[in-house]
């Protein structure tokens, strides 16, 4: 009986034509616009967020096939071409440290560590690099990574829950390939 009722009661509304166009207009066109601004500025973050990961990607794999000392110009240009590489010349930031493991003490050991840009990325040091050993690959005593991170600011286009503005991070660490250990000058 009540099955009955229910079903008629939907099925009495579903064929109901009336109603107001004005109405349901002001209803569906705000929540239209935001979706189409939200799908918008979640995908352009995504886009934002996959070119910084591949031009950090590039800079390790440079640095990895160095086969003389790095020097402080060289990590100046790394700036410039990760700037070049994400077409954005804002408030980009790159660090570029080699961390070794020794197996004697079980911590990891900076060898050098430098940062190019404007953001709130500092050199790492020995304290630093051990305080985050979940975030390093199990290494073998006195291997050495290149770990290259980059810090950018994005600021969204639209107002639609993102905040004003999005630090976005990469984290990339590679081996060094041609020679054994880099060096810096």
């Amino acid at each position: 009986m009540l099955f009955q009722r229910l079903k008629r009661l939907l099925k009495d509304f579903r064929k109901d034509t009336h109603g107001s166009i004005m109405v349901e207009t002001v209803i569906a066109l705000p929540m239209l616009f935001w979706a189409t601004a939200a799908t918008y500025e979640f995908h352009e973050v995504h886009r934002y967020q996959s070119a910084r990961e591949k031009a950090t990607y590039t800079i390790a794999d440079m640095i990895s096939r160095e086969e003389f000392a790095i020097t402080s110009n060289y990590l100046d240009r790394t700036l410039t071409v990760f700037d070049d590489m994400t077409n954005d010349e804002g408030e980009n930031q790159i660090r570029v440290s080699v961390v070794e493991y020794d197996e004697d003490t079980q911590k990891y050991h900076v060898s050098w560590s430098h940062t190019r840009g404007t953001g709130t990325l500092e050199d790492l040091d020995d304290t630093s690099i051990n305080e985050q050993t979940d975030r390093l690959p199990e290494l073998i005593e006195g291997q050495q990574i290149i770990l290259v991170e980059a810090v950018s600011v994005y600021t969204p286009s639209f107002k639609v829950g993102l905040g004003d503005a999005l630090n976005v991070e990469t984290r990339i660490f590679t081996a060094p390939r041609l020679v054994p250990k880099v060096d810096y000058k």
